[in-house]
């Protein structure tokens, strides 16, 4: 499957509502996502990382541009791993000169993870292409046109964690506050 064009490969289908066919923007999301993990299994396996590497090293990023402090455990809560996953994907990060394990600056039983200039510059090289070749398709969008696509955006990611939060629920309780 992986040495298919993208004009060949399938589309994973998608339960429609009886007697509804679902939009086609939904089909194209789909489509997309599959892209982008393509894209991420190909470009990262240049550097030697998986998915799952990528995929810390975000939340990592993510969460300290928030100025949080990043732990094994939220780590694993943020992947959903276990104990044993998780440590075994820190291991490989540090290993691979990524990430290192610090201690915490006021808890020094807790240890903090920190990205390191290499993981930087190797997500660099990662996204950079992706990042041009994006950047070259919205040159073509007008600003309403983005930002009608951002509003777009904005509401399908709070739809898929809305979504990815009822079916972690378990049957029967009400729904998480917002």
């Amino acid at each position: 499957m992986a040495g298919n064009s993208p004009s060949t490969a399938p589309t994973p289908p998608v339960a429609p509502a009886p007697g509804n066919a679902p939009h086609p923007l939904v089909r194209l999301l789909q489509e997309f996502t599959l892209e982008a993990n393509r894209y991420v299994d190909t470009a990262g396996g240049r550097k030697d990382m998986h998915r799952t590497d990528l995929n810390a090293l975000a939340v990592i990023m993510t969460h300290t541009a928030r100025g949080n402090v990043v732990t094994p455990g939220l780590l694993r809560k943020e992947l959903h791993l276990s104990s044993p996953a998780t440590t075994a994907l820190i291991d490989r990060l540090d290993r691979s000169g990524h990430v290192v394990r610090e201690p915490h600056a006021s808890d020094r039983r807790q240890v903090q993870l920190k990205m390191t200039p290499k993981a930087y510059q190797d997500g660099g090289a990662i996204f950079a292409p992706l990042s041009q070749k994006m950047g070259t398709a919205m040159a073509d969008f007008s600003e309403e046109e983005l930002e009608t696509v951002s509003r777009f955006m904005t509401a399908m990611v709070e739809a898929t964690v809305a979504a990815r939060e009822e079916s972690a629920a378990p049957p029967g309780s009400p729904p998480a506050p917002k």
